[in-house]
């Protein structure tokens, strides 16, 4: 997640400070990731909720009350533009920050993902655990987020995919918390370059690389997609993930195509289920192949495959 202002601290150390519920409801499938993204802006946490009665959906988050105000304005007025909506009604309430906290870490226990991972929160004991690699998160930034199904996705891709190959050069492309980038360095043992268009995540995930002890592997940096030098100066990339949303996924697909080396492979992540047609397309016009398709929950991860190598 990526919300506005300073990385809080971890949950077992944090203040109760006031809070209030952000909520949107009625929202098309197609919306969903749009808004959720508008409001991990401000948000601490954020969920998605489908309403089958009606078949829509509502996205909630949790923020440090007024905190982010304009920038939550934007946000909303562009998620409206992108998913081609009227602005939705934004509600807001209070929430008690102890009972709040006290739920999310009970919600967030220890979390097997396939067969190589296992995600567990810095609430709990860091235990040594044998079989699977650790990712140790902060309960307050990974619980309840779509970004999160995203992830699990990518992580069984990665995993299945690292039993085959050991990529050299790894990129992991709109970062955020930077758990992709610490599991592929922990999984490999290479250097991966991280990065962001937001200074909070890449803040975020360089601290979550020394808390799992990959800070000399993961380099965070700050870089608008493959505009950036850094970006370009390290391709061409063996793996290159990229959770993010589907309309940037389609509209970076020629660059990603131009700097994954021949034989590469691409996860992409951060789509619906309904929008994974229309990536695909998008990247099958650049010459990519799909190698594997994997859907957890409504969101869908897909696995690409460039030629020759």
């Amino acid at each position: 997640m990526r919300p506005d202002g300073p990385h809080p601290a971890p949950l077992s150390r944090r203040r109760a400070e006031p809070l209030e519920l952000l909520s949107i409801e009625g929202l098309p499938e197609s919306a969903v990731p749009a808004f959720e993204a508008a409001l991990q802006t401000v948000c601490a946490t954020v969920a998605y909720i489908r309403d089958e009665a009606s078949d829509t959906w509502r996205v909630e988050g949790v923020r440090e009350a007024g905190a982010g105000e304009g920038t939550l304005d934007t946000a909303l007025a562009l998620a409206a533009a992108a998913a081609g909506i009227e602005p939705p009604a934004l509600s807001a309430e209070p929430v008690a920050a102890e009972g709040w906290l006290a739920r999310t870490a009970e919600s967030f226990p220890e979390q097997p993902i396939g067969d190589r991972f296992l995600v567990r929160p810095t609430h709990l004991p860091d235990r040594r655990t044998y079989g699977r690699i650790v990712l140790r998160l902060d309960a307050g930034l990974a619980f309840g987020s779509g970004e999160h199904a995203s992830t699990r996705g990518c992580l069984i891709a990665f995993g299945r995919l690292a039993k085959r190959r050991r990529p050299r050069r790894v990129l992991d492309l709109g970062t955020g918390s930077g758990i992709l980038a610490i599991a592929a360095a922990k999984r490999l043992r290479r250097r991966v370059l991280a990065t962001d268009i937001e200074p909070w995540s890449v803040r975020v995930a360089a601290e979550n690389a020394r808390l799992n002890g990959v800070a000399t592997l993961v380099r965070a940096a700050l870089a608008d997609g493959w505009r950036h030098r850094v970006v370009r100066a390290a391709a061409p990339y063996d793996l290159v993930f990229a959770n993010i949303l589907a309309r940037p996924l389609c509209a970076m697909a020629k660059d990603l195509a131009a700097h994954l080396a021949p034989g590469g492979t691409a996860i992409l992540a951060g789509l619906l289920g309904t929008q994974a047609r229309w990536v695909l397309a998008a990247h099958r016009r650049q010459g990519l192949r799909l190698a594997r398709r994997l859907d957890v929950g409504p969101w869908t991860t897909l696995v690409l495959r460039k030629g020759g190598g």
